[in-house]
C-alpha cells in the first residue's frame, strides 16, 4: 500500500484521485443475519422465498452493501493515515459527513458475490462555514466479480488538514 504523495498535501484531496478500498464476499448466512436485524424482507431472509421473488434468489440488502463500503472506506483511510504518520507527514482529521446523494443499487448482490469497492475524489474545497476545514466530495461504487457496477453514490465529508 504505497499511497504517500511527493508533496505534504494528501493525494486523496486532489480531484481525480481514486483508490480500490477493498473487497468483500457476501455469504448467505451474513446476508440473512444482516437482513433479520435491519431489512427483513423475504428475498433477504429466506432463500426459498427469494427464488420466487423479482430477484430469483437470496440477495443482500442494499443497506448491507453500503455498510460494507463504509467499513472498507474506514479501514483504507486508517491504513493510509497510519502510513503518513509513520513517514512524518501531516495527517488529516476526518470529521462528519453532511450527507450523500444519488444512492443507486443497480444490480442485486447475491450470496457468493464478491464486491470490490472504489472511491474517487471529485472535489475538495475549503469550508465557507468552518474555518480550517475542507469539504471533500467523492464518487463511490461497488463492482461485482463480473465487472458489473452494483452500487453507486456521491458523498461529502469534512476534513481538517494542518496548515
Amino acid at each position: 500500500m504505497n499511497h504517500i504523495p511527493s508533496t505534504e498535501m494528501p493525494d486523496f484531496m486532489v480531484p481525480g484521485w481514486s483508490a480500490q478500498l477493498g473487497e468483500h464476499t457476501f455469504s448467505a448466512e451474513e446476508i440473512i443475519d444482516f437482513a433479520k436485524a435491519y431489512d427483513p424482507q423475504p428475498f433477504h431472509v429466506d432463500a426459498e422465498a427469494a427464488k420466487s421473488s423479482l430477484f430469483g434468489g437470496l440477495c443482500a440488502s442494499g443497506w448491507h452493501t453500503a455498510s460494507v463500503w463504509m467499513r472498507k472506506q474506514r479501514d483504507y483511510t486508517l491504513n493510509y493515515l497510519a502510513e503518513r504518520r509513520q513517514t512524518g507527514l501531516p495527517v488529516a482529521e476526518f470529521g462528519p459527513s453532511p450527507g450523500f446523494e444519488n444512492l443507486k443499487w443497480l444490480r442485486p448482490v447475491y450470496a457468493g458475490d464478491t464486491i470490490t469497492y472504489f472511491n474517487e475524489t471529485t472535489a475538495c474545497r475549503q469550508s465557507k462555514s468552518r474555518p480550517g476545514w475542507y469539504l471533500l466530495s467523492a464518487a463511490s461504487r461497488g463492482v461485482n466479480q463480473h465487472g458489473e457496477t452494483v452500487l453507486t453514490f456521491d458523498s461529502t465529508v469534512f476534513l481538517k488538514f494542518p496548515a
